[in-house]
């Protein structure tokens, strides 16, 4: 294997060496969510015609759970190897930044993916789902894991601590996420709350993915991928940037 082959094949190796945190465990989290809150809000919320509001949930929550996961593992993965010190035996290596982007990036992909998919394996006990559109799911799915994958690799690098860690996880990431429409239409919001969801990255990455299931969305899936193709070539720009000036890892 070449370099960025070798560092892909151990990050992927770092997740799932303990699979039953980093992939059941989320998909247990989406499990919950769904059983209670599509039990207790079925008969009292309708967002699409012909859809129930427990396949409604499906999508969002494993795009949720992708996305959360898929910055969890490079960010996790720099802060650890950082913290413990054994970071310096990465940078001995001839590996480019280039290198490094694709494969802490690419590791995030993969463990998006698996997440998302543990999601639907299990929902699909539970509710119905459709598969409308197919490539949509998988453009969005791969786009919305690479871009939380490279927002993940810049908070790891800013990162000195996990406490710094946690708190960008904890005021950025999850209100991003839970604020996206997860678990509604924004349709169903006031007006001023539209308008604020409309700036969220998160909400069309979610908006798009669940077109590619139900054919329907908040906004156009076009306008949704040309905003998260704009905000992945962003937050990429500004990964590279850092990685090739060594930002907090180059004495």
């Amino acid at each position: 294997m070449t370099g960025w082959q070798t560092l892909l094949y151990k990050e992927v190796l770092r997740f799932w060496k303990v699979a039953f945190q980093t992939v059941a465990g989320p998909v247990l989290t989406a499990l919950l969510y769904l059983l209670i809150f599509g039990h207790a809000l079925e008969a009292h919320v309708k967002v699409y015609d012909r859809v129930s509001y427990s396949a409604f949930l499906v999508p969002g929550l494993a795009m949720m759970s992708l996305l959360q996961n898929a910055f969890a593992n490079s960010s996790s993965s720099l802060i650890m190897s950082k913290v413990m010190g054994n970071l310096v035996f990465l940078m001995l290596t001839p590996l480019s930044y280039l290198n490094w982007f694709v494969a802490y990036v690419g590791a995030s992909v993969i463990r998006g993916l698996v997440v998302g998919l543990g999601v639907f394996a299990v929902a699909a006990f539970f509710t119905e789902i459709s598969f409308v559109a197919p490539l949509w799911i998988i453009g969005f799915a791969v786009l919305g894991a690479a871009l939380m994958g490279t927002l993940g690799l810049i908070a790891g690098l800013w990162a000195e601590k996990f406490d710094q860690l946690a708190a960008f996880q904890n005021f950025v990431v999850m209100p991003m996420t839970f604020l996206s429409g997860v678990f509604y239409s924004i349709h169903s919001l006031p007006p001023f709350w539209q308008t604020v969801s409309h700036l969220n990255p998160f909400f069309y990455m979610i908006d798009g993915f669940r077109y590619g299931f139900f054919g329907v969305s908040d906004v156009s899936p076009w306008i949704s991928l040309g905003v998260v193709g704009v905000a992945l070539a962003l937050v990429a720009l500004v990964a590279l940037a850092l990685l090739r000036s060594g930002y907090k890892i180059r004495a």
